[in-house]
């Protein structure tokens, strides 16, 4: 996994590039808030959602609600990109359609997309 920090608007963000999935339970978020945490100080950070497993997508799995609820209890915000059109599940996108309306986690499509939501909330 690579960490880079960038400041937009004043705000430190934390780009993170891996090949890995780093999100697969609960632990594994919690650990990765960490270690970003203790490597940049950040609390806000990209994240590209083939580093998340798939199971996060599949609501009944109870995953992304408990890795969203950790963010929240942490005030840790976190835009993940890539392309969600290619789920089909009405509530994975009522999901992704009212997380984007909050200020804790982002679904958005490209990495320049969500710097610019981070750096604004």
């Amino acid at each position: 996994m690579n960490i880079k920090l960038i400041t937009e608007n004043g705000i430190d963000i934390a780009l993170i590039d891996s090949s890995e999935i780093l999100i697969y339970d609960i632990q594994s978020a919690l650990d990765l808030m960490a270690t970003i945490s203790y490597q940049t100080g950040a609390d806000r950070f990209v994240l590209n959602k083939s580093t998340i497993d798939e199971k996060f997508f599949d609501l009944s799995s109870g995953l992304a609600g408990e890795v969203l609820q950790k963010f929240t209890n942490y005030r840790v915000k976190v835009a993940i990109i890539g392309d969600f059109s290619i789920y089909s599940s009405k509530s994975l996108k009522d999901f992704i359609y009212e997380s984007n309306k909050a200020n804790h986690i982002f679904f958005l499509p490209i990495e320049q997309q969500a710097i610019e939501r981070l750096s604004k909330i």
